[in-house]
């Protein structure tokens, strides 16, 4: 089972790596942007995690300032235990955190 969770992540990262989409979005994915006008938390993250993958870290902070969080959160899933909990958890309260930030001052 662990040899295919590898397998499955490391067929995610080549394809990551291989594409690139544009930074400006043909139509937008995003329920809430789209309904709101306002970023959502995660507006910007799957851009974010094409550049990570391709080792663009300024690109990606500029796509989603949580991104390297939301890669530290999915390579966590191979690991099980406390750990992983509280990255799961501190990880979930910082998207909504930065997320009432991203709102509110998006409105301003």
């Amino acid at each position: 089972m662990t040899a295919l969770k590898f397998a499955a992540c490391g067929s995610v990262l080549v394809a990551l790596w291989f594409f690139t989409i544009p930074d400006r979005p043909v139509f937008p994915l995003c329920g809430f942007h789209w309904l709101t006008g306002r970023p959502c938390p995660f507006c910007g993250l799957t851009r974010a995690m094409f550049a990570l993958a391709k080792g663009q870290w300024a690109g990606a902070l500029r796509f989603n300032l949580l991104s390297p969080v939301a890669c530290a959160m999915l390579l966590s899933l191979f690991r099980s235990g406390p750990v992983r909990n509280r990255l799961w958890t501190g990880g979930l309260s910082a998207f909504a955190i930065y997320g009432l930030a991203r709102i509110f001052f998006a409105a301003i």
